[in-house]
């Protein structure tokens, strides 16, 4: 099986032996789990499943419930993309259609987003300097984006399946309960233009936990700015607004690292993902921050406790 080694590589290198493997990997991906492309179709009942997946993403991305968490328990323990995409483009197409959602956070947001940038002014009766600005959202997401680089092959590795979820989503749960009872009950702050550096850094610290897929973005930020002194709306603004730069900074280096492992074949998978989250997100981020406010998390919390109680019977038991 390797009696081209001599020819390709020197003897007596362990490097030999991975690149020789890596070669063979490439050529005979079907040894690894991966389908072949040139006897893969994309039929239709693909594209509805995409287009479920794309659902569930928009559906459940900002409220406080982890879509990645979902995305995976409906994908490993149902539509089982894995099996016709192949395991590395199957994990790259649920952070992919993230991109669909943040799309829609850009246009229900788009006002604060450009002024962000200079490309728009937007009038909220405070002084430029003492605005949300830029560098709010830059310190807010630093730690994630560190943590992230730092720890992106183990939480692929090992933190994306159903089992790790259950406890995830039980962590998150205890989080935003924690939240709800020990927050101000008066917060200080009850806009964006109110919120400190300091307090977008903390946040940014809070919001490293939700790197483990079923503990929620929106969640640990949402949760981390209650208990530092904001209210639940401006809490949410914030995360969707942080969202952007990250989820789509993740999404570019996960389908550059996985570049290789996808194919023209897949687009209309891609695409049917993409929109479906695009419209449902567009649908639920609205419904959401109309919500917070008035419910606050507890009964996002008490949904990720019987989610998990559920889960946790069927992988079990």
């Amino acid at each position: 099986m390797y009696a081209h080694v001599d020819k390709k590589y020197s003897a007596g290198n362990l490097s030999t032996v991975r690149y020789v493997m890596i070669d063979w990997i490439k050529e005979n991906r079907i040894a690894e789990g991966e389908p072949s492309r040139k006897e893969s179709h994309m039929e239709l009942f693909d594209l509805i499943k995409a287009l479920i997946l794309g659902f569930v993403e928009g559906m459940t991305e900002f409220a406080p419930v982890s879509s990645t968490g979902h995305l995976i328990i409906v994908d490993d323990m149902w539509l089982k993309t894995e099996e016709f995409l192949g395991k590395y483009p199957a994990i790259t197409f649920k952070i992919v259609i993230q991109l669909g959602s943040i799309l829609a956070v850009v246009v229900v947001f788009w006002k604060r987003l450009f002024s962000l940038v200079g490309l728009y002014n937007v009038d909220s009766g405070v002084k430029m300097s003492e605005r949300f600005n830029l560098l709010h959202v830059i310190v807010g997401m630093l730690p994630a984006v560190i943590f992230g680089f730092a720890f992106k092959d183990l939480i692929d590795d090992y933190l994306f399946g159903v089992e790790t979820v259950i406890f995830a989503l039980v962590a998150g749960a205890v989080l935003m309960i924690a939240a709800d009872k020990f927050g101000p009950k008066n917060p200080r702050v009850q806009t964006l233009d109110q919120i400190t550096y300091k307090q977008a850094f903390t946040v940014g610290l809070v919001q490293c936990l939700s790197l483990w897929p079923g503990f929620s973005r929106s969640g640990a930020t949402i949760s981390g700015g209650v208990l530092f002194g904001m209210n639940h709306r401006t809490a949410a603004d914030f995360t969707f607004i942080m969202a952007v730069p990250i989820m789509m900074g993740a999404s570019l280096v996960s389908v550059l690292k996985n570049w290789e492992y996808m194919s023209m074949d897949d687009l209309g998978f891609y695409v049917v993902g993409f929109l479906s989250a695009f419209v449902f997100a567009l649908i639920s981020i609205r419904f959401f921050l109309t919500l917070i406010s008035k419910v606050k998390l507890m009964p996002f919390a008490i949904y990720r406790l019987v989610l998990a109680a559920i889960l946790a019977v069927i992988v079990f038991l």
